[in-house]
């Protein structure tokens, strides 16, 4: 009796592991039955493929000077560089289409499932909330993860076919093994997931508080443009490095110099993760309040 009382723990929190992956896997197969968001990942994955021949449709001479700086100018040294082109189509799509995969997760873990009904049944069931969120969020950084390495993928094969593998050059003129540009892209995408991470944060403190995912949807794409717009305004400077968006489009760019300038990527992460830690904060507090 008292060696079985003593196992008792152990077996319980065994359990409880294999429950948490259980209910992990049971999340992500809900999340990829959904139609809409095979056909959101499968969209964001053509996104570099489809740049990619276009630009192999341009004039080079049409785009000299980089269009004016922005996403132009990437756009114009992704021409015949394949090292460039992921990192443009993750910067051109995080200032909207990727934010719009997360907020749609986010927007699906908690408020869809209320919407459905199905929610209440987590409440009730033997299954902490702290659990219940830790699930939801893994999730939603499933999503995001999955989004950003698609488009990783497909945008640096593309420009191997594209442009070949000696055409891995910097924007300062050095030139890259593929390895080394692969290993940049790399850490572009992982700073993008942790921003996109940030949104599905945001966009879980949301649905936390409604049963209506497409006002989730639009809060997080509203709260992205009007972050925007603030971050043009001089007479707010004061608020711009508290805008999640800050430097979107300037940090991804950081690598495509030699040396990389790290400061801004760090900076960028370090706000991530702030985002992170007060939208889970917030969704975990309106968790332990809601009976349905």
């Amino acid at each position: 009796m008292t060696h079985a009382l003593a196992a008792a723990p152990a077996a319980r929190t065994g359990q409880d592991s294999v429950g948490l992956l259980r209910l992990y896997r049971a999340e992500l197969r809900w999340i990829f039955r959904r139609p809409r968001t095979l056909a959101v990942l499968g969209l964001l994955a053509l996104i570099p493929v489809i740049i990619g021949v276009a630009l192999t449709l341009v004039d080079p001479t049409e785009t000299n000077g980089g269009g004016g700086g922005g996403d132009g100018a990437l756009l114009a040294s992704a021409v015949n560089n394949g090292f460039i082109l992921p990192v443009a189509a993750l910067t051109m799509t995080l200032g909207l289409l990727l934010p719009l995969a997360s907020a749609m997760a986010g927007a699906d873990a908690i408020a869809g499932e209320a919407a459905h009904g199905t929610l209440r049944g987590w409440l009730i069931a033997p299954v902490g909330r702290g659990r219940l969120l830790a699930i939801k969020a893994f999730g939603v950084a499933t999503v995001s993860t999955i989004a950003v390495l698609a488009m990783t993928f497909t945008g640096f094969v593309t420009g191997l076919v594209i442009s070949g593998t000696d055409s891995m050059f910097t924007l300062t003129g050095s030139t890259l093994s593929a390895w080394d540009a692969l290993g940049r892209v790399l850490l572009v995408a992982a700073w993008v997931v942790l921003q996109l991470w940030a949104v599905g944060a945001v966009a879980l403190a949301i649905s936390a508080f409604t049963e209506h995912p497409m006002l989730v949807v639009a809060s997080v794409l509203a709260g992205t443009i009007v972050f925007t717009i603030l971050g043009f305004l001089d007479a707010v400077s004061w608020l711009h490095p508290f805008l999640l968006n800050e430097n979107w489009t300037q940090a991804p760019a950081s690598v495509l110099m030699d040396p990389v300038d790290t400061a801004m990527l760090g900076e960028g992460a370090l706000r991530a993760a702030c985002y992170i830690a007060i939208g889970l904060s917030i969704a975990y507090a309106r968790l332990t309040t809601r009976d349905g």
